[in-house]
């Protein structure tokens, strides 16, 4: 069993079933999300199941516990016992005692504790422990793997050694992922956004034939050029003209001095950072799965499977990055968003251990841990996104190589909704007075990607999407204005005007500003055909209504006044009249 070949074989097992695990994961949080009926037989059969579970599990339990003293015992036996010496006699062991496992553990909670030393047997010559233990969590009744769990833990003292760390398995779900969140639809928005954020989300005007908008109202008061409040992007993307150039970095945006730029060794898209602090945040949300080579899982669950998918995640990523690049910004933002959920229930698998996504995960919602990438992602409004075929299956590809059965995961109609979602949503990263060196696009002006930002798309350095800001309703004539002072990308909103606690709040999503050769009916037909053209609606603002009856009243008062301009005029022979010495011309 110590061979590199049935190591080999049970750590590609082990991860493509961890692959799978997420693979479900992620589609379930889809379905639960998107699916009304579905969300309804969900809680419908968690009701009714639940009763039945507790008292099953209450009996279950009963039946199933066994005397720590006879686990003691048990482990002392065991010990006793001689290993297998040559890595074919160990496999052959191993193969044996897991079956002779699984067949006790079908005739019952009685004999759990002699299945769970068939299963400790089995531990003792695998080479990978931990593995092991997930892989028995995934497959074993919870009493049973509870007997197991208590087997392998007592085994440290029975040792007369220090007792080892607990054991890091996977996160004991008590019911389908995201089923937290799920039972608590409804109370979502009561965590989200942070209540130090000083704003909340509501339910806008009921419109017809839709769901009434959710728009961000002010939580207190606040005077023109204070700050409302700071956000970071959830998912990022520097502009194309940018990336790699080691001007900017790829994860905040911000100038990195001239030689100070740090990279990855194996990153596809050849971006930089300005620190090691935001390349490892960038590889663990979304660039490692997507341009790197690093392991996507951890050291604990790892066990050397990413030496083995190198090859296969480098013939997968070439031709996705050379696709990547030629498509606008939303699809590198939604297949960042993609990545990014499955870096979330990958670490969820160590709930030991919190990392960076986790903590930012938590951070967005009060603290609150049940709410995944998704769970955000999934309530923002979107326009209808297009996806090739070829982009799902390189996409897939990717994802699949970085981790055995995540290629599951990418689906066309998701894709597509996520980058409807990106380009509905995207905020402009408009730095200072912003660039004047951004490409001009060769696409036709109804085709051009258009993100939000009251600068002008040309003048961005790159895009994100800002949870909370995402709620910002468009207005020509705003009450805030998003900022980034630091010249990084977390926005600031700055309140342009007076506003008072319970106002809704809102930003220009594109230059609402008027040129001195621009009248002002001219100005406003500019600035509502391109936000019907980015995101598809026709803007009835107060200011834009405004001008429009202004504009009716002046047409109205001009036909009661029946005349056409200045209607005065002079006799035929004037029309004739030179100036002074120049005589008359001719009639």
């Amino acid at each position: 069993m110590s061979s590199s070949r049935t190591s080999t074989i049970f750590t590609v097992a082990a991860v493509t079933v961890l692959g799978g695990l997420v693979a479900y994961a992620v589609y379930f949080d889809y379905r639960r999300r998107n699916d009304v009926d579905f969300r309804k037989k969900l809680r419908k059969e968690k009701k009714k199941v639940t009763k039945e579970t507790q008292q099953a599990q209450a009996k279950a339990e009963a039946a199933s516990e066994v005397n720590p003293v006879e686990i003691k015992a048990a482990l002392l036996k065991i010990r006793e016992e001689d290993l297998p010496a040559t890595p074919e006699e160990k496999e052959a062991f191993f193969i044996t005692q897991i079956q002779i496992g699984e067949q006790l553990a079908q005739k019952g909670p009685a004999w759990y504790l002699q299945s769970a030393i068939a299963f400790f047997r089995a531990l003792r010559v695998y080479p990978s422990p931990v593995e092991l233990i997930m892989m028995l969590q995934s497959s074993l009744p919870a009493p049973l793997f509870k007997v197991c769990l208590h087997s392998f833990l007592r085994d440290t003292y029975v040792k007369d050694e220090e007792p080892a760390e607990e054991v890091e398995t996977s996160p004991t779900r008590t019911g389908p992922p995201s089923e937290t969140s799920s039972q608590e639809w409804d109370r979502y928005y009561d965590h989200f956004p942070a209540k130090h954020m000083n704003v909340s989300v509501q339910s806008g005007p009921a419109q017809a034939n839709q769901a009434a908008k959710k728009i961000l109202v002010a939580e207190k008061d606040f005077e023109p050029g204070e700050v409302i409040y700071e956000e970071s992007p959830v998912v990022v993307a520097l502009d194309a003209d940018l990336e790699g150039k080691g001007i900017r970095c790829s994860y905040c945006f911000v100038t990195i001095p001239e030689g100070e730029s740090v990279s990855s060794a194996h990153d596809k898209l050849d971006s930089v950072y300005c620190s090691e602090d935001c390349r490892d945040r960038a590889s663990t949300s979304w660039q490692n799965i997507l341009f790197g080579l690093e392991p996507v899982l951890p050291p604990e669950l790892d066990q050397g499977m990413g030496e083995l998918t190198t090859e296969q995640r480098d013939k997968a990523q070439v031709p996705f990055v050379e696709y990547i690049k030629a498509q606008k910004q939303a699809h590198l933002l939604a297949a960042r968003v993609a990545a990014k959920q499955i870096a979330h229930e990958t670490a969820k698998l160590l709930p030991s251990r919190i990392g960076t996504v986790v903590e930012e995960l938590r951070a967005i919602a009060d603290g609150k841990d049940q709410y995944s990438i998704g769970d955000h992602v999934e309530r923002l409004r979107f326009v209808n996104g297009e996806i090739a075929s070829e982009e799902v299956k390189l996409l897939g590809a990717v994802m699949g190589s970085a981790l055995p059965g995540m290629e599951q995961s990418v689906q066309e109609e998701r894709q597509a909704t996520l980058i409807g979602k990106m380009e509905y949503n995207a905020i402009g990263v408009v730095i200072g007075e912003g660039r004047d060196d951004r490409p001009v696009s060769s696409d036709r002006p109804e085709e051009l990607e258009r993100t939000r930002t009251p600068y002008g798309t040309a003048r961005q350095v790159g895009s994100g999407v800002f949870l909370v800001s995402s709620y910002l309703a468009h207005s020509c004539d705003p009450n805030t204005r998003p900022t980034f002072p630091d010249g990084k990308n977390t926005l600031h909103l700055v309140a342009t005007k007076r506003i008072e606690k319970g106002d809704e709040l809102t930003m220009a999503w594109v230059d609402v500003t008027r040129t001195e050769d621009q009248d002002a009916g001219l100005a406003r037909r500019r600035r509502r055909i391109e936000l019907a053209r980015g995101w598809r609606f026709k803007c009835e603002c107060a200011k834009c209504i405004a001008e429009v009856i202004e504009e009716e009243e002046k047409e109205k008062e001009e036909k009661d006044l029946d005349v056409q301009g200045d209607e005065s005029k002079v006799e035929n022979f004037m029309r004739h009249e030179k100036l002074p010495g120049e005589g008359m011309g001719p009639d």
